[in-house]
């Protein structure tokens, strides 16, 4: 049989998470005075670098004289100075420490990938954040230290810079680190999925092992998770299509010949032995009809579903709830290239209540009024106000100064005195044809709306993206649209027209605007075949994306992935007539 689960002190395990809980109260309690420390140090150690003494800092190291000084940036502000560290300058450009890598954005909106500046010390603080999250969990639920992990985990192949730095995504970076590698047996880390198997580049072997230990380890998964619910979906629909082969093992305890990497067979089978009563239940369960609650019927112990459901995310909450029959579904943490930011005090919370306690200790961190580019009006952690919206600007240790990261966020409430923030959006993914600006929220609002019209069918809407298309005059806005359709009932023309029809009708007043003086044409929805959006992300992985990072971009502007979706159209409909609109 698999191996049971390591034994542990439950009083160290008690004393760890403690200490950490502890280290939460200390932070949150006087954030202003750790965010001043945490400025001095980074303007201090970093007093020589080229970029501060070109804004003409010299040397100060106080916030006065850095909120007068450095400028509010975003990334086209600093690419030349990236631009010559990857060509191979050691010179302290941005940072007093050595460039170690790039970590690269997912890269899938404009078909760039950015590149983010990292030191080594960086994956200490990183590794600081993940220890804080099973202390917070286990206060919720307990017993987590007696079982398993089942976590999708990923890594994508690294490119290198012309001078020699690593390129990649930052979860391929922590993963391929001495941090995540070598780190010391710790209940909380206990995985299903062998090292090996998370370490493959090779996506479908990754995921058959990963999946295949997680089958054979079933009876002692706790919990299961993935970074995004996109990527644990994908994880089960993998396994709607291939249990059987899976099945095959189990029964057999032979390993399917297509998984070819070596370290990865040989770990996998260090799990894998014959067990054919757990292939028959696997098989009795996959072959059924309905695929409702398939995580709880397979891994029966499972307490919750460890995913970011946040921002766009948030679109797949209904799937994860069908597949988990209801599991509570838990965002732990807030990060992202530039810098890891927080993690949820209140991990059960409902996923439209998600707040993240940012750390102080992390960076030091601004926040720019939504309604503003005024940088005087910058705010610090610890005087934002309830209710208000920001966009988050960082200062890291890594050499970003007063970068606009591009995110929305909202202040929900406080832990002791440090702000607790709801991830709105991404700033930057907006549709424009004119004077409209629609962003994130406002997009997922008008396609929740327009579904509805498709539920009498039996249809719902499985992916989307959209797409500014000014190549005619006016421009307009495109819908990229998969459905899921298992219903007998055919879905009439002018349904779809009425989804095109009622999206506009939930779009901002500029926009309706427009529309009615003719700047903007009739929207359009663009039925794609099934698996299109499974081809758009191989695409973006093709490019150097991350599968842990990868998002469906809510838009799309670059060409090759525009035709990819025009080249698996299956329909097209546009907006029968023009939106209500009254002047104000």
């Amino acid at each position: 049989m698999p191996e049971a689960p390591k034994e542990t002190d439950p009083n160290l395990v008690a004393e760890t998470n403690k200490k950490k809980l502890e280290f939460i109260e200390d932070i949150t309690s006087n954030p202003d005075h750790i965010q001043q420390q945490v400025l001095s140090e980074i303007l201090s150690r970093n007093a020589h670098v080229e970029y501060l003494n070109r804004h003409g800092l010299n040397r100060h190291t106080d916030r006065e004289t850095f909120k007068k000084t450095m400028p509010v940036i975003s990334y086209e502000d600093i690419l030349p100075d990236i631009n010559r560290i990857a060509l191979g300058d050691t010179s302290p450009i941005l940072c007093s420490h050595p460039i170690s890598e790039f970590l690269t954005s997912s890269g899938t909106s404009a078909g760039e990938r950015k590149m983010m500046p990292t030191i080594e010390e960086e994956l200490e603080r990183r590794s600081l954040l993940y220890s804080l999250l099973m202390p917070v969990m286990s206060q919720f639920v307990p017993g987590l230290d007696k079982g398993k992990g089942m976590y999708f985990l990923f890594i994508k192949s690294e490119t290198k810079t012309p001078g020699g730095l690593p390129a990649r995504p930052v979860l391929t970076s922590y993963y391929k680190s001495s941090h995540f590698k070598d780190r010391p047996y710790d209940p909380y880390t206990n995985y299903t999925s062998p090292n090996e198997a998370i370490l493959c580049p090779d996506s479908y072997q990754s995921m058959y092992s990963q999946i295949l230990c997680g089958l054979c380890l079933r009876t002692h998964v706790l919990r299961v998770g993935a970074v995004f619910a996109s990527g644990f979906i994908r994880a089960i629909r993998f396994l709607e299509k291939h249990w059987s082969l899976l099945c095959h093992d189990i029964r057999t305890g032979t390993l399917n010949p297509l998984i070819t990497d070596e370290s990865v067979r040989e770990a996998v089978m260090r799990i894998l032995q014959p067990d054919p009563k757990n292939a028959d239940f696997v098989e009795s369960e996959c072959r059924k009809g309905s695929w409702q609650g398939i995580i709880p019927r397979l891994w029966s112990n499972t307490k919750y579903v460890d995913v970011i459901v946040t921002g766009t995310m948030s679109q797949y909450i209904p799937t994860l709830d069908y597949y988990s029959n209801g599991l509570p579904l838990v965002c732990t943490m807030y990060a992202s290239s530039e810098c890891y930011f927080g993690v949820n005090l209140n991990p059960l919370c409902s996923p439209s209540d998600v707040s993240y306690t940012l750390i102080p200790t992390m960076a030091y961190f601004e926040f720019l009024p939504l309604h503003t580019n005024n940088d005087n009006e910058l705010l610090d952690l610890a005087n934002v106000k309830q209710g208000q919206d920001y966009e988050l600007v960082v200062t890291t240790y890594a050499g970003l100064y007063r970068y606009r990261v591009g995110d929305v966020l909202r202040v929900a409430g406080f832990k002791n005195k440090a702000p607790q923030f709801n991830f709105i959006c991404r700033k930057n993914v907006v549709l424009s044809i004119d004077s409209d600006k629609t962003d994130e929220v406002e997009l997922q609002a008008a396609v929740r709306a327009a579904v509805t019209n498709l539920e009498p069918f039996g249809a719902s809407l499985t992916e989307y993206t959209s797409y500014a298309d000014t190549n005619g005059i006016p421009g307009h806005y495109v819908l990229y649209w998969e459905l899921s359709h298992n219903s007998a009932i055919p879905i009439p023309p002018s349904v779809f027209e009425d989804c095109c029809l009622t999206m506009e009708e939930s779009l901002s007043s500029v926009y309706r605007q427009n529309r009615a003086y003719e700047a903007i044409g009739p929207l359009e929805i663009r039925i794609v075949e099934g698996g299109t959006f499974d081809k758009l992300m191989d695409y973006a992985i093709s490019l150097g994306a991350s599968i842990n990072q990868y998002k469906t971009p809510r838009c799309v502007k670059f060409a090759p992935i525009v035709d990819l979706l025009n080249s698996m159209l299956a329909s097209s409909f546009f907006s029968p007539k023009c939106t209500k609109y009254a002047a104000v």
